[in-house]
């Protein structure tokens, strides 16, 4: 095993100096690297300095030239020779133009002009650099061509500088046809760029169509086919961005050959759009003979597409009118009922129906409440009668003044509606806290009644704390919420202090009722008797006040329920029949519970009733 020294070991460790494992980069190269980039940054201030109205996109491009592409075996022979003759010192630039604007000069002269001046200047920067020029117009013109070098350069170019995303638009696209014929490329016939981006102007995304051929489809029927490319092809645009880093909208839409033709007859807008502007990326003789026969004026709409246009041109404005009529039916109407709804429900009434709503808004807030105008209530009515009449098919057309005035008045009734919940939302706050002090006085009497205490509420309760029969912090909040009336009524209290007040009202409320409930439970468990008699069957005996009610067979479905009186020698006087609904009724009217005693008339009674074997249960 080879071995090394401290200082040949620190040497080796050098050589790695990046954390991933295996990356050298030399000093000498980042110096290379550095110089390399501030020299593409001088370039590129010189040359835009000077024609930054023509220049669109500057990028290094991997070889200095763009191959010269010719048809048949010369072009095979052209790529092989690419890196034989390639200099490794020189380095490739590519400058594209926008020659959309040239009107001076010819395009020929414009290029000569500028890749003139330009190529100075990058040899005053560099010697090694070696740039081409390029216009729009060529790029156009090779695709026209079926030339596609330039394309393929483009992808794998490294771009500095593109505002526009011109470069940008033609890399992806070319990399995602790529990837896309290497995978489809029996049915691929077009593929074809479109858009703004095309035209050197700056856009928001990228826009493609594909092609694909349907004639020869046997084992799919032709929507098969289109969803199942379509869903693949599109998935590959979303790796072409990521390949690309390209963070602009990639959009790619998809056509089978026979719905292009249907269109193409139809005098489809964005067909004719498509073969008037688009610029085909790849082509296999379908796209281009199309567009030249476009130019030529040789495609025409059927007249079947005329007329088809006309009526397309006759139902639209239908279907405005109906639209416009829909707004004033249904929209300015449901505009106007829902606020009235909900303000009536937040006064505390359930959802009315529509009819109801309009003669409830003018009763309580109009008249009794004089909260709101009767203007509002009209405007409410006026939008119900338009939305029957049009229902009813009595109204047919709107005028446009009409549809104002009525957005007008609408707009106004919102806003009134708006200042109308806040009123409501006022007086309902003060009902609130009056109901809260009443409820919480209520159950703090009960809880004073049960425990056998009198007099003014807080000092009955004050008692209850002194005895432990309350927590103190009870009494806490029963004289905040009586202070919290007094301060609401005197406008002294805030929204915020209110509802601390209901928060805690609520808490009380809870708790008392509560300890309400339990006391009354355990006297009701004292005046509750059960037994045992026959085959292991339980009856009951519940004693309130002066009644008694014999439950026969607790566990049975239709339970047996008799009434009668218990008399003072512990005697239960004659039973009649009763039910599980007088039962209740009676315990919840009864506020005696007596606990039960048995003397031997008790028993006696209990024996006649269930039994001699009757036990009572503890």
């Amino acid at each position: 095993m080879e071995e090394y020294s401290k200082e040949e070991d620190k040497e080796k460790k050098k050589r790695f100096n990046s954390k991933e494992a295996g990356i050298y980069i030399p000093e000498e190269m980042k110096e290379k690297f550095k110089e390399l980039k501030n020299n593409l940054e001088k370039f590129k201030g010189d040359i835009l300095k000077k024609f930054d109205k023509y220049i669109l996109s500057i990028a290094l491009m991997p070889y200095p030239k763009i191959p010269d592409e010719d048809f048949g075996e010369k072009k095979e022979e052209v790529k092989e020779q690419k890196p034989a003759e390639k200099n490794k010192k020189e380095i490739g630039i590519l400058i594209l133009v926008d020659d959309s604007d040239s009107k001076k000069m010819s395009k020929y002269e414009l290029k000569d002009k500028l890749s003139a001046i330009i190529e100075k200047s990058a040899k005053e920067v560099d010697k090694n650099f070696v740039t081409e020029t390029l216009l729009l117009s060529e790029i156009k013109e090779n695709c026209f061509d079926s030339k596609y070098a330039v394309l393929e350069t483009i992808a794998l170019s490294a771009i500095f500088y593109d505002p526009k995303d011109v470069l940008a638009a033609l890399k992806i696209s070319e990399i995602h046809k790529k990837m896309t014929l290497k995978k489809f490329e029996k049915y691929i016939v077009s593929y074809v760029a479109a858009g703004s981006l095309f035209r050197g102007e700056k856009s928001h995304d990228i826009d493609v169509y594909l092609v694909v051929d349907d004639t020869d489809v046997k084992k799919m029927t032709r929507a098969e086919l289109k969803d199942k490319l379509r869903a693949i092809i599109i998935g590959l645009g979303f790796e072409a961005s990521k390949i690309t880093g390209i963070k602009k909208a990639f959009h790619i839409q998809v056509y089978i050959l026979t719905d292009f033709w249907d269109n193409l007859k139809d005098a489809s807008p964005v067909i004719f759009t498509l073969l008037r502007d688009g610029i085909p990326l790849y082509d296999r003789g379908v796209f281009m003979p199309w567009k030249l026969l476009l130019q030529m004026g040789r495609i025409k709409p059927s007249p079947e597409a005329i007329d088809m246009h006309m009526d397309i041109a006759e139902k639209l404005i239908q279907r405005a009118r109906a639209k416009l009529l829909s707004v004033v039916g249904e929209d300015f109407y449901y505009a106007t009922l829902n606020p009235a709804q909900a303000a009536l429900m937040l006064y505390g009434i359930p959802p009315p129906t529509h009819k109801e709503t309009i003669k409830l808004l003018n009763d309580i807030f109009v008249k009794k409440e004089k909260l709101l105008e009767k203007k509002y209530v009209d405007i409410l009515d006026r939008t119900f009668k338009y939305f029957k009449d049009i229902e009813h098919g009595d109204i047919k057309d709107i005028s446009g003044k009409d549809v104002d005035k009525l957005l007008t008045d609408v707009d106004a009734y919102i806003k009134r509606m708006n200042k109308l919940f806040k009123e409501i939302e006022t007086q309902s706050e003060k009902k609130r806290i009056v109901d809260f002090h009443d409820s919480c006085t209520a159950v703090a009497m009960d809880i004073m009644e049960i425990n056998g205490v009198k007099g003014d509420v807080e000092k009955g309760f004050g008692e209850l704390v002194k005895k432990g029969k309350v927590p103190e912090k009870f009494l806490k909040i029963l004289k905040e919420v009586t202070k919290a009336k007094k301060d609401y009524e005197t406008g002294k209290m805030s929204k915020q202090e209110a509802e601390k007040t209901r928060r805690e009202a609520n808490f009380f409320l809870r708790a008392m009722i509560e300890m309400v409930q339990r006391k009354k439970n355990v006297d009701m468990d004292r005046s509750r008797l059960r037994v045992s008699y026959g085959d292991k069957k339980l009856g009951e005996l519940v004693i309130l006040g002066e009644k008694v009610f014999v439950v026969k067979d607790i566990v049975s479905k239709d339970k047996e329920i008799l009434s009668g009186v218990l008399l003072k020698n512990g005697c239960i006087g004659e039973l009649k029949k009763s039910d599980l609904k007088e039962m209740e009724e009676a315990l919840v009217k009864s506020d005696q519970f007596k606990k039960i005693s048995l003397n031997e008339n008790t028993f006696s009674d209990l024996k006649k009733i269930f039994g001699d074997n009757v036990e009572v249960l503890i």
